[in-house]
C-alpha cells in the first residue's frame, strides 16, 4: 500500500477507511475487530472519523473494538473531526444544528474523542466544517494547547475553501496538514474553485470524501451520469477492469495532488477496489475523457 507524507514524521496510507456508517453495520465488538483486523492485512492503517458520525456513536463503537485488542493502536492511524454541533439524544445538551470552533468546545470535543477511542492521542484532527462564526485566534489556541498536551499529534481542516484555509492558516502555530474534501468525477467543484490548487501549493495532500459520489453516477438517470458511465467504461476496457468504482478511483489516485479516497464501506470487496485501483495509472488522455464527460463539453 502506498503511503502519503503529510508531515516530517507523518504518514497516512493512500487508502483511508472511513467510518462514518459503522454504526449500521450491526456488529457484535468482536466482528468489529476482526473487520479492522481486515482492513489493515490490506495495509490501510488509516481510520476516519468525526465526533458526530452515527449520532455521536461511532468512535465509541470503535474504541470498544480497539479496547479488545490495544496493540493494535500504534500500527494505525485515527483521523477525527469536530466542530459540528448536532441536536442528539446522546448529546442532551445540544439545543441546536450549529457550528461550535472555540477553544472551549475543539478541547471538550477532543477529550471526549479520546475517551470513547480508547487511546491517549488523536494523530490527526480537522475541523469538520468552515464557522462563519470563528475566532480563529481561539481555534489556534486550542490546537497549541492540544499539541502541547500531547492528546493531538497534527492538524488539518474539512470542507474548508481556498480563503477560508489560508484564513486559518495565518493564525495557527500548528501546520494545517490536509483538508478533507469532496472530489469525484460528477462534482468537479474543488477542483474549479482553487481549493485542490491550494492542496498543491501548501503541500498538503487531500483526503476524498464521497469520491464514488453517494453512488449517483450509477444510479442517476440524466445525461451527466449516463456520459461518465460510458466514459467511466471506456476508459476500464483501456486499463484492463469492468469496475466503474475502480476506474474512478484510479481517476483520483492519478492526479498529481496525491488525493487520498476515504472509502466508507462495510464491505470488503468495495476496499478491495479502491485498493486495485493503485495498480492502475491513467494518461492524461484518460483522465480528461472523463474530466470532459463530467463537464459536457471539451476543454477550451
Amino acid at each position: 500500500m502506498d503511503r502519503v507524507t503529510l508531515a516530517e514524521d507523518f504518514q497516512l496510507s493512500r487508502i483511508i477507511h472511513g467510518m462514518m456508517r459503522l454504526n449500521e453495520w450491526n456488529l457484535s465488538k468482536e466482528e468489529r475487530l476482526s473487520f479492522i483486523k481486515e482492513v489493515m492485512e490490506k495495509e490501510i492503517t488509516t481510520f476516519d472519523h468525526a465526533d458526530i458520525y452515527g449520532g455521536y456513536q461511532c468512535e465509541e463503537l470503535f474504541g470498544e473494538a480497539l479496547g479488545l485488542d490495544p496493540s493494535l493502536r500504534k500500527k494505525m492511524e485515527i483521523i477525527t473531526k469536530c466542530g459540528i454541533v448536532l441536536p442528539s439524544s446522546n448529546r442532551p445538551e445540544h439545543q441546536s444544528h450549529h457550528y461550535n470552533t472555540s477553544k472551549k468546545h475543539i478541547i471538550h470535543s477532543v477529550e471526549q474523542s479520546l475517551t470513547n477511542l480508547k487511546t491517549d492521542y488523536i494523530d490527526l484532527l480537522l475541523i469538520h466544517r468552515p464557522d462563519p462564526f470563528m475566532n480563529p485566534e481561539e481555534t489556534a489556541e486550542a490546537f497549541d494547547q492540544l499539541h502541547n498536551d500531547g492528546k493531538v499529534l497534527h492538524f488539518g481542516v474539512s470542507n474548508f475553501k481556498r480563503s477560508q484555509m489560508k484564513m486559518l492558516e495565518t493564525y495557527t502555530a500548528q501546520p494545517l496538514v490536509t483538508n478533507q474534501i469532496e472530489l469525484n468525477p460528477y462534482n468537479l467543484e474543488n477542483f474549479e474553485d482553487g481549493t485542490l490548487d491550494l492542496s498543491l501549493e501548501m503541500q498538503a495532500p487531500p483526503m476524498a470524501w464521497s469520491p464514488l459520489a453517494g453512488g449517483q453516477l450509477f444510479e442517476q438517470e440524466e445525461p451527466k451520469a449516463e456520459r461518465l458511465r460510458k466514459a467511466l467504461k471506456q476508459i476500464g476496457s483501456e486499463i484492463g477492469t469492468d469496475k466503474m468504482d475502480e476506474v474512478i478511483y484510479s481517476w483520483l489516485l492519478s492526479h498529481p495532488a496525491s488525493i487520498m479516497p476515504i472509502v466508507g464501506s462495510g464491505k470488503l470487496e468495495r476496499i478491495d477496489s479502491a485498493a486495485a485501483a493503485l495498480k492502475m495509472k491513467l494518461t492524461p488522455h484518460q483522465w480528461y475523457v472523463i474530466y470532459e464527460a463530467s463537464l459536457g463539453h471539451e476543454v477550451p
